[in-house]
């Protein structure tokens, strides 16, 4: 007798078992290649490119943010630590914008770099080596003291750790880098009873490339990265939506400028500045000597900057100043007196050529008064006035920091061409070691010399800059 055309149910599930390795092999056949592809491409988007975070003591960033009413014997810091390191948000200002204060961009940076989408645990696998060491936090709060051990002593035991790292062994620390969010000379005591700390200038730090907001001149392993501004947007259409708001604003100042003079020095430009303004009906002063809580007011800076064509940024303390950035977001073009208060600065930020986007003015000819400032400015036509600000605006994503506390998508911000050029600036090195070719970790030497050699930079620099002491 033949068997039944219907299959005993011990037979259906022998015939299931024996189908089931088919099926897995389909699967496996259909899928793999795919998921092959995706980590092949997610790896091959990061070759060369990942960065290590090294796991510091927390005394050397997370506890200086938690002790925060020990940071400033000025400030508010517990504000300005807040979201971040963004501060305050802003609420009368749309999406993005925050009371950010000028010293906060190690916590800032420390926060992107937690996104940065190519982070590895694998040291021996990373391009470069991340030290989050908050140096300007740490010495801001030793500044006014007269003990200098005191101000040395957080910084010096912070390189003794890295430099006991077998990171370090590598590359003898050439492929390290850190952020420090205060000027180069609150690093670089010299005299022992000097101003600030000298972490700069020790020997190891000589190997490690340190981003700052303002360098020196005479030193190449600290390189000039942007202030923080007031403006952190998490996406691309909030940048797009501000770049075409300042665009189409109304400017109905001249020039414009947020200061106060330097009042032990009759001659300074500041002086000179106030002065000129002062007669002027083309120009807005917003005169910080008087109105320090609108200077310290994001709202009212930003809209002095605003309703400017021309910024006036002559240096201050230090030659560079906070308040060249908030003019540039708000499409105001920028006018400098000195050399070194943009333009061999922020090298890996603004033209070579800075015509394009800046007016330069030698401090010299102002202080003698050899040049009026609102006839000079008035001498640009205004279609050379449109040419100028669009260069501005269109730098306005690589000249701020966005939201911290996102992944960025279809646009570039001040971190992202810093981790960018800090990966080729390591590789460089690491091919100059290689080849026993490697005198020093810099991109060139005395390169304050260098920095404007296209065509378009008119004046020859060297005069700017007394010699070092």
């Amino acid at each position: 007798m033949f068997p039944s055309k219907v299959g005993h149910p011990i037979h259906n599930f022998f015939y299931t078992l024996l189908l089931i390795p088919f099926i897995l092999i389909l699967i496996h056949l259909h899928y793999i290649p795919q998921l092959r592809t995706t980590l092949s491409k997610s790896s091959n988007e990061c070759t060369g490119k990942y960065i290590y975070i090294q796991n510091i003591p927390s005394q050397y960033n997370t506890d200086l943010v938690r002790d925060c009413d020990k940071l400033s014997q000025w400030t508010d810091m517990c504000m300005a630590v807040t979201n971040t390191g963004l501060g305050p948000n802003i609420s009368n200002i749309n999406n993005g914008w925050y009371n950010t204060n000028q010293f906060t961009l190690e916590i800032i940076f420390h926060n992107r770099m937690k996104h940065y989408k190519c982070l590895t645990t694998n040291s021996s696998q990373a391009s470069a080596i991340f030290i989050p060491f908050y140096a300007g936090l740490d010495v801001g709060r030793h500044l006014w003291g007269t003990d200098t051990s005191v101000r040395d002593s957080d910084s010096m035991e912070l390189l003794k750790w890295v430099k006991s790292r077998p990171e370090w062994q590598r590359m003898g620390g050439n492929d390290h880098f850190l952020v420090a969010g205060r000027v180069t000379w609150d690093f670089r005591r010299i005299m022992v009873s000097g101003w600030g700390n000298s972490f700069l200038n020790q020997p190891e730090t000589q190997n490690i490339t340190t981003l700052i907001i303002e360098s020196s001149p005479w030193h190449t392993n600290d390189i000039a990265i942007p202030y923080p501004t007031y403006f952190h947007p998490s996406t691309k259409n909030e940048i797009l939506s501000w770049q075409e708001k300042v665009r189409k604003i109304s400017r109905k100042y001249l020039f414009s400028f947020a200061g106060a003079p330097r009042s032990d020095v009759s001659s300074s430009i500041r002086q000179k500045i106030f002065e000129q303004c002062g007669l002027s009906k083309r120009c807005k002063l917003l005169d910080c000597r008087n109105d320090g809580n609108e200077c310290f007011s994001a709202t009212s800076i930003m809209k002095l900057f605003k309703s400017s064509i021309f910024c006036l940024q002559p240096k201050g303390d230090s030659y560079t100043r906070r308040s060249t950035f908030d003019a540039m977001v708000s499409g105001c073009i920028p006018v400098f007196f000195d050399s070194e208060s943009a333009y061999f600065q922020y090298k890996w930020y603004l033209p070579k050529n800075y015509s394009l986007y800046s007016v330069f003015v030698p401090e010299d000819v102002v202080n003698e008064g050899k040049v009026k400032l609102e006839e000079l400015l008035s001498e640009f036509s205004e279609g050379e006035v449109i040419r100028m600000r669009e260069e501005v605006i269109k730098m306005i994503p690589k000249l701020i920091y966005g939201d911290p506390r996102v992944e960025l998508e279809g646009w570039k911000d001040a971190f992202d061409v810093a981790i960018e050029r800090v990966i080729e600036r390591v590789g460089k090195t690491r091919s100059e070691m290689k080849k026993g070719e490697l005198i020093e970790a810099s991109d060139e030497k005395e390169s304050w010399k260098y920095g404007l050699s296209v065509d378009g930079g008119k004046y020859k620099w060297d005069g700017f800059f007394q010699n070092h002491v």
